[in-house]
């Protein structure tokens, strides 16, 4: 197929894997520049991987230039993703689509009204680890399922030393972080139908005892929520509850747990591709040893990058994209419920909805 005349937007952590794996390992992009604020730092990327340096303004200028990825923080989303669009170039961006639903429906709809493609991670989903989860219930191996589970916990004393990122607004544990599992939730089983939930931020300052990084020993603001219990209800009627603690001394670790009639599918970390699920079935009276499954699906490390490829095949196609708007719509909308939940002590009910991707495996790689 063609290549596709890709530009991405942001040159902080993050973009080193994609721009290796743009460059890599998918066969659909032909990469040809970085932006960021700081054109020091987009030289230094463009450098490393043999691209052009440019402002974000030059990218979108540049009518070559037919796709464009963004990871920069979700406060910069919605002003550049407006941007791109009403250039004429379709977008991918990672989490969360925006901060909010009425920017994320704005540019859904310029998205359609231009005939453009928009994307939005996370893609991990696409990895083996949950591939071969929707492998395990399409073939029935757990039976019906009538509830799931996730408890998280890591530590915010480590994370928002070492990540200083996490203490702007739009990058709490809800969009940073339980956003991965709550699109894995959605594209295993289903759309959210209400949620309940309880959402705090205990604390508004603490200390950075972490050595080694900027700001050790001083006091650190860090007001965004790190605590969160919510209920949910999906619209097939499967019930589930979603925990996360960022106040523990657990570094990241989480139970993520799918309960059916016939066994119970222990699945690994969203945030990752290729954490094999195990499967635990009876024994009689008692319960088998969990049984790792085989994999499904090709990808199994560090794939970000693959949902915009999948975004590019999908247009070559003529199909929807599997890292669509619709899911990253509806995710963010139960984010933005377990909001007012907390503020109104209520049960929330949410209006989208979306498709459960179908299984997928196919192989990109050059």
């Amino acid at each position: 197929m063609k290549k596709i005349k890709t530009g991405v937007i942001g040159a902080g952590a993050i973009s080193d894997i994609y721009l290796t794996n743009l460059r890599n390992t998918f066969d659909c992009f032909d990469l040809v520049c970085v932006a960021a604020n700081h054109i020091e730092s987009a030289q230094k990327k463009a450098d490393k991987y043999g691209i052009r340096a440019c402002t974000v303004e030059d990218m979108l200028n540049d009518e070559s230039i037919e796709l464009v990825i963004i990871l920069t923080p979700v406060g910069s989303h919605y002003d550049l993703i407006q941007k791109a669009l009403t250039s004429g170039k379709h977008v991918y961006t990672e989490k969360t689509i925006t901060e909010n639903t009425q920017q994320a429906k704005e540019l859904i709809e310029l998205a359609e009204k231009k005939n453009l493609c928009l994307g939005s991670a996370p893609d991990t989903f696409l990895g083996t680890a949950f591939q071969t989860a929707r492998k395990a219930i399409d073939d029935g191996k757990i039976g019906e399922i009538h509830s799931f589970s996730v408890a998280i916990t890591r530590n915010n004393d480590i994370l928002t030393a070492m990540f200083p990122f996490l203490r702007q607004p739009g990058a709490g544990a809800l969009r940073d972080y339980l956003v991965y599992y709550l699109t894995a939730i959605v594209t295993l089983l289903g759309s959210v139908e209400c949620v309940s939930a309880f959402v705090k931020a205990p604390y508004k300052t603490r200390k950075n005892n972490i050595p080694d990084t900027k700001g050790y020993g001083e006091e650190i603001e860090t007001p965004n929520e790190s605590v969160i219990a919510a209920s949910l209800q999906l619209k097939n009627g499967i019930v589930g509850t979603v925990m996360e603690n960022n106040e523990t001394i657990a570094a990241d670790r989480a139970d993520f747990a799918l309960y059916g009639t016939k066994g119970v599918l222990l699945l690994g970390n969203p945030n990752l591709f290729g954490q094999l699920p195990k499967l635990l079935q009876p024994k009689g009276w008692t319960l088998e040893e969990p049984e790792e499954l085989k994999q499904e699906g090709v990808y199994n490390e560090n794939a970000r990058g693959l949902g915009p490829a999948e975004m590019v095949h999908a247009m070559e196609e003529n199909r929807r994209h599997r890292a669509n708007e619709k899911i990253a719509y509806h995710v963010l909308e139960v984010i933005e419920a377990m909001e007012e939940a907390e503020k109104n002590q209520t049960v929330v009910h949410i209006q989208s909805d979306c498709e459960i991707p179908s299984f997928f495996n196919e192989d990109y790689n050059q």
